[in-house]
């Protein structure tokens, strides 16, 4: 583990985070004209969260990345913020248009009576033009993760981040996870209801 700390650490320090600058700047071009967008964001995955995604282990014990360099798509990991559900698929036709992606997946809990996370995701290629020829072609992840979310998935997200994926401060009871549900539900039903309201207006 110690050789993948230490060729992630030289990849974030060389290339991740002046590649996050470029591609910030790149998406901020593409979706200019696009409405409704709270903010754009682009960071390169931490150290600390890198290992331990590295670190990860399948139900058998064995390890989930034999090459976590190479097969860790959201290296770099990209967000576009949108006010209503609607604005999600305008900005996936957008992304659609302008990026080489090779996964599109909208994420949402398998059951109806399940709340959790929602989001649209791509892994996508990185366009030619937020590369840098300085750069070492090992050094360089071959995708980046872009998600699209609306401001209530993108809130219930974050806040339950550190608490519900991993926990840093031990296992979660059922009452959390059932708190953790309950949040997401209530997340939801704003999304739901400022939709409706949004289409009802635009049809005035």
């Amino acid at each position: 583990m110690s050789d993948v700390k230490e060729a992630y650490e030289r990849r974030y320090r060389e290339v991740l985070e002046p590649l996050s600058k470029r591609l910030m700047t790149y998406l901020e071009a593409v979706f200019a004209e696009a409405p409704r967008i709270d903010r754009i964001s682009v960071r390169p995955k931490s150290i600390t969260r890198f290992l331990a995604k590295a670190d990860s282990k399948l139900d058998d014990g064995s390890n989930k990345y034999s090459d976590p360099m190479e097969q860790i798509q959201d290296q770099i990991g990209a967000r576009v913020t949108v006010l209503f559900r609607q604005d999600v698929e305008v900005m996936a036709k957008i992304a659609s248009e302008n990026f080489r992606y090779v996964e599109s997946k909208e994420i949402e809990p398998e059951a109806v009576y399940e709340f959790s996370y929602f989001g649209r995701h791509f892994v996508s290629l990185f366009p030619t033009d937020v590369m840098d020829d300085s750069w070492e072609n090992d050094l360089i992840p071959g995708f980046f993760e872009l998600q699209i979310k609306t401001v209530f998935q993108h809130a219930w997200s974050e806040a339950s981040h550190d608490v519900g994926y991993k926990p840093l401060l031990g296992e979660l009871s059922r009452h959390d996870k059932r708190a953790l549900a309950f949040a997401s539900a209530q997340a939801w039903g704003a999304d739901n209801a400022f939709a409706e309201i949004f289409d009802r207006l635009s049809k005035r």
